[in-house]
């Protein structure tokens, strides 16, 4: 009788089961239309007509208007800006990378005195707000004679907070024995970080690349205040992100054309992602079993 009330109760067991999964199936669906319909919208904008953006209600399908895409190609130089982009966020996340590593190595292994206080002073700085600083940054600037390069692009933004805190937390979770090991069989420091830290903390490595990539890509104001060259293809080293404004102006906003530039100024950006997403979640949960070590 146990056994026939248990197999009675399986079936409606099962289609529960199924419920729920479809209801999960339709919850991430859900999710993930409402990241990415302003991707949607933006591309709708950027074949609409001109004036149709402030219609109500608005046109959810796009009229195919690429003469729009073919005006906001030819209003900047794009191709350059797109190197100047590369350039600097590949610049910024090497020397990030390496101050992250360096300093992360410093605070999570090392032993000196004064290492705690100067740990919690290089936290401090996550509560300072950057735009307090931009008048000082910019007269230094000034004065050592780097507006307009490349330089003041990528040098301030080369050390990451977060970067070096993430670093330091995985040395604290390598086991102190494995690092002692070493340097008793003759390593030096920079023997022991590049063999043993640096593996070890690969997947924190991959978290701080994707991140300050992608901040830098994104990057608006620092460059605009600190580049004011002229949208000119042989000296321009403003990068994409400031030929945008290229579509405001006092007579108003093309926001057809300043959507069709942000839809292909995007999309190395989505492609850069969706490659490496696999390698990102995995070195995200690698990270967070570091920060809780």
């Amino acid at each position: 009788m146990k056994t026939a009330s248990r197999q009675g109760r399986r079936p409606a067991f099962g289609g529960a089961g199924r419920a729920g999964h479809y209801a999960r199936r339709a919850l991430a669906l859900l999710i993930g239309a409402a990241f990415v319909f302003p991707f949607y919208w933006t591309v709708v904008i950027s074949l609409g007509k001109p004036g149709e953006f402030s219609n109500f209600p608005p046109a959810l399908w796009p009229h195919w208007q690429w003469s729009n895409w073919s005006r906001a190609w030819d209003a900047a130089p794009w191709v350059r800006l797109f190197a100047n982009t590369v350039l600097i966020a590949s610049g910024t996340v090497l020397l990030c990378l390496v101050t992250s590593l360096l300093a992360g190595f410093a605070f999570g292994v090392l032993r000196f005195p004064g290492r705690k206080a100067l740990t919690l002073v290089v936290l401090s700085v996550l509560m300072m707000p950057g735009t307090v600083l931009i008048i000082p940054d910019y007269v230094l600037a000034n004065d050592l004679h780097l507006l307009n390069t490349y330089w003041i692009q990528i040098i301030p933004w080369g050390a990451s907070v977060f970067g070096i805190f993430l670093v330091r937390q995985f040395f604290l979770a390598i086991p102190q024995e494995i690092l002692d090991a070493a340097s008793l069989d003759g390593a030096s420091r920079l023997r022991v970080l590049r063999s043993i830290g640096m593996p070890m903390v690969r997947p924190a490595l991959l978290i701080i690349a994707v991140n300050v990539f992608l901040g830098s890509w994104n990057s608006f104001l620092w460059p605009v205040i600190m580049t004011s060259s002229t949208m000119d293809s042989s000296n321009t080293v403003q990068p994409v992100e400031v030929g945008l404004s290229i579509f405001s102006s006092a007579e108003g906003t093309d926001f057809p054309g300043l959507a069709a530039a942000v839809t292909f100024t995007t999309l190395p950006v989505m492609v850069f992602f969706l490659v490496l997403q696999r390698q990102f979640i995995r070195g995200a949960l690698s990270a967070a079993g570091g920060v809780r070590g």
